[in-house]
């Protein structure tokens, strides 16, 4: 089993040609925020983590082994729910509320400028539609905040997350009442 006890966040600092060299492994959120566990990269090698407590791993960073290999890490597409703003009867600072919602709650939150995303929770999906908010479930890679005061950094956004579920199904699960009384 390959050891990997480094992380790059982001591969900061690496060139790219080594970066699209690199082998990768595709974790989901749950594995992501663990220091210790094992998984296999692109090339069918064991990979064996162990990164300082605390660490979260994020799509976009590198792991080096201790042979020196780089292995770029993906974040897994996963079931979650994505939640935006009813733009017939809200506002965008209904994705604010909902946020501060959540983060009452403690909830994991992935924020976005047009959406927010959390992992699969009947209970918070009732409570962001009587909010009157569009909750529909997706498949796509989940990247929530980091706490204030994560060692690890905030959250970069820089990386590409997939779109292609675009506002297709937008009002798909939406069932406030859009009568007069609503916003």
């Amino acid at each position: 089993m390959l050891q990997v006890a480094k992380l790059i966040p982001q591969g900061q600092g690496l060139a790219a040609v080594l970066l699209k060299r690199a082998a990768t492994v595709t974790l989901d959120w749950d594995l992501r925020q663990k220091s210790r566990f094992e998984a296999t990269d692109s090339l069918g090698r064991s990979v064996g983590v162990f990164l300082p407590r605390g660490n979260v791993v994020r799509g976009g960073d590198v792991l080096v082994a201790e042979d020196g290999s780089l292995i770029r890490v993906q974040a897994a597409p996963q079931a979650v729910l994505r939640i935006t703003a009813c733009t017939a009867h809200g506002s965008p600072f209904d994705l604010t509320r909902a946020a501060y919602h959540l983060g009452n709650r403690h909830v994991p939150i992935e924020l976005r400028p047009d959406y927010l995303q959390i992992e699969p929770d009947h209970v918070l999906a009732d409570m962001l539609r009587a909010m009157h908010l569009i909750v529909n479930p997706v498949d796509a890679p989940f990247e929530p905040e980091s706490g204030a005061y994560a060692s690890h950094g905030a959250h970069s956004h820089g990386h590409g997350h997939g779109h292609d579920h675009a506002h297709a199904h937008e009002h798909e699960g939406h069932n406030h009442d859009h009568g007069p009384h609503a916003h």
